[in-house]
């Protein structure tokens, strides 16, 4: 019986969590604009304690002391409208795994202000957040020294995944926006920015000048799922992209839907991504599974398809970006 104990109580062991995740708050400084709020966690043996983190609850080691060193980071992109909260158990997964994980929530397009959403601005600015981003945590974050500058990662969803494509090299043509939302004028987006203005000029959109994208080398892998503008990446526009990517896709995207966003960018990349598409599932699903009171405040990104289990997807989802990353950013 005693044997029969001992192995039991190793078999539990063995399927419990490798590590545990640290969380702490920061802030990035941004000369050109506000301070960027920043969600952090990172490897930690600190007692756990349930922590709110916006509508959710999760079971970290707050502002706990870090463990290892020569840690890879991720960078975490949130959609339209986001927040650094969305992706929190993919966080904690990486987190688990070993990596130091940043959530950034965009200046001008998270859940408290709008202002820049669905402007060119949102988009040029996104890439440079996350460049202001990986600066504070190389440089200026408590525990900057656990780091491995060589080993930078990126995780984007919705207008985050277009932000992480752009990070990494790609040069969207914003004119093909104008033209899609000619020809497709019930689209999402297109409904969403037709009355949209430029919140700093005080003046319309302008979609028609070519920007200066902002992209940063020090990034080396790309995770993206159900990417905003997929339309607007052409493989001129990608050329240049050599960084590892996933690609994620939902069946039943009706957001950013396969035919004009991710299949597009699928086609365009110059070597074909690692893809994943994903059956019955919404855009809304490659977010955290909701809490009640997040479902109570937002049901619209709370309601899967029939039949659909986020949670059970979401366990398979972050399994997978972390055996990403551990791959595409390995030590060397």
């Amino acid at each position: 019986m005693r044997a029969l104990l001992a192995f039991v109580a190793a078999v539990l062991l063995a399927a419990s969590p490798a590590g545990a995740a640290g969380f702490q708050y920061g802030s990035a400084l941004d000369p050109d604009d506000k301070p960027i709020e920043l969600a952090i966690w990172y490897p930690s043996d600190a007692p756990l304690t349930s922590q709110p983190l916006g509508l959710f609850q999760q079971d970290v080691a707050y502002y706990g002391a870090i463990k290892g060193n020569g840690l890879p980071l991720v960078v975490i992109s949130h959609g339209t409208g986001g927040s650094s909260a969305g992706h929190y158990d993919t966080a904690l997964a990486l987190a688990d795994a070993g990596f130091v994980v940043v959530a950034l929530s965009h200046t001008g397009d998270n859940y408290k202000d709008r202002g820049y959403s669905f402007t060119p601005r949102n988009f040029i600015d996104r890439p440079r957040h996350v460049s202001r981003v990986i600066d504070f945590m190389l440089n200026s974050w408590d525990s900057h020294d656990r780091l491995d500058p060589e080993r930078i990662g990126i995780f984007g969803h919705s207008a985050g995944a277009a932000t992480a494509l752009i990070a990494i090299g790609g040069n969207p043509d914003l004119y093909l926006a104008v033209l899609f939302c000619r020809d497709h004028p019930d689209d999402w987006g297109c409904q969403q920015g037709k009355d949209q203005t430029d919140a700093a000029a005080r003046k319309p959109a302008d979609w028609t000048s070519p920007p200066e994208w902002h992209h940063d080398p020090r990034v080396k892998a790309a995770a993206i799922a159900a990417p905003a503008l997929g339309y607007a990446f052409t493989k001129v526009g990608l050329e240049t992209v050599t960084a590892p990517v996933e690609l994620w896709r939902a069946e039943d995207d009706k957001i950013t839907p396969n035919r004009w966003f991710g299949d597009i960018v699928r086609d365009a990349l110059p070597t074909l991504p690692e893809d994943h598409f994903v059956p019955n599932a919404g855009h809304y699903d490659f977010l955290a599974p909701c809490s009640d009171a997040l479902a109570k405040a937002a049901p619209e990104i709370c309601e899967s398809e029939a039949g659909f289990d986020r949670a059970a997807f979401h366990q398979n989802l972050d399994k997978a970006l972390v055996a990403f990353f551990k791959a595409q950013l390995s030590p060397s």
